[in-house]
């Protein structure tokens, strides 16, 4: 989430928090650890990733203990990052909640369709010539190219499914990215598209999805793709230019698949994909590789029967 440059000393007077660093230490935004760029905010609350955290493009950690300062950045103590950097989600985006079907605030483009039962929130951009079929729903934020056609029942813009466990109960994380859906983009029915939680899911140019489709917070998807119906991608997942991807395909969260790959039906993968391979089965492999293995598994009880005929 981008913001207007505030100074350390405004961010951490938000959130009650002390702070090491220059008062005038300059913030311009806040993402969560797998999109963090130059300005940002970025949160850490376990031992585990501190490095991580404090090695990353950010400027400025929110950290729950007192560490060695990086030079040329800052940190601010809070003992509940989490907790700390939803308050300031919820003091940079406030929530708005529209009662109309279309938002006043909303923007739609020259000869867009938007069929009954739609519902449209605040800041949305619809380009020229969509169409959107009976009870889709857009939420707040989101932005929609032109040409692009959304069949009934798809939700674009959910909150990202991403809590921390307490010992009492599970805390949301506040999402505050959107859904970005370039050009020429058909998405089928039932289809549910979550918010990046500080940046942007995005559906590149060309692509088309299939019916029922699943893509969590802050998936990236490039150019001319094809999905299958069922698949469902986990967040922070990059997929390249014309990827194909059959029907029930599941990819673990933080993966990337190169341009040009081939994930056949039913598939589970679990690390990353190079460029223009085929992949199949759970866990995915390449597709010659895991067949060799499939065939070599029917052969065991053959063998087994064999060797215990001796």
């Amino acid at each position: 989430m981008t913001i207007l440059p505030t100074s350390l000393k405004e961010i951490a007077a938000i959130i009650s928090s002390t702070y090491i660093g220059n008062d005038n230490h300059i913030i311009t935004g806040f993402n969560e650890i797998h999109r963090v760029v130059l300005g940002d905010v970025v949160f850490v609350d376990h031992p585990k990733y501190y490095n991580k955290a404090l090695q990353s493009a950010a400027t400025t950690i929110i950290i729950n203990k007192e560490v060695e300062c990086p030079a040329g950045k800052a940190l601010i103590l809070n003992a509940e990052p989490f907790t700390a950097f939803n308050a300031l989600t919820q003091h940079f985006q406030p929530k708005q909640y529209s009662m109309q079907p279309i938002s006043s605030s909303a923007k739609i483009g020259k000869d867009t369709i938007v069929m009954p039962g739609c519902y449209i929130g605040n800041h949305v951009t619809i380009g020229d010539n969509c169409i959107l079929h009976p009870n889709v729903v857009i939420y707040d934020y989101c932005e929609i190219g032109n040409n692009v056609i959304i069949h009934a029942g798809s939700v674009i813009g959910s909150d990202g499914f991403y809590y921390k466990n307490r010992k009492t109960h599970f805390e949301q994380f506040q999402s505050c990215g959107n859904v970005i859906i370039k050009d020429n983009v058909h998405i089928g029915a039932n289809c549910t598209f979550d918010r990046g939680v500080t940046a942007s899911t995005i559906i590149g140019k060309g692509t088309v999805i299939d019916n029922q489709v699943h893509l969590a917070h802050d998936v990236v998807i490039g150019e001319n793709c094809l999905f299958a119906s069922g698949n469902t991608i986990a967040g922070c997942t990059t997929i390249g230019n014309n990827v194909t991807m059959w029907g029930q395909v599941g990819v673990s969260s933080d993966i990337t698949i190169g341009d040009g790959a081939v994930i056949q039906a039913q598939s589970g993968v679990g690390e990353n994909v190079p460029a223009g391979k085929i992949f199949f089965g759970t866990p995915a492999s390449e597709a010659r590789l895991k067949l060799r293995e499939i065939f070599a598994a029917k052969q065991l009880p053959s063998l087994i029967h064999k060797l215990y005929d001796k």
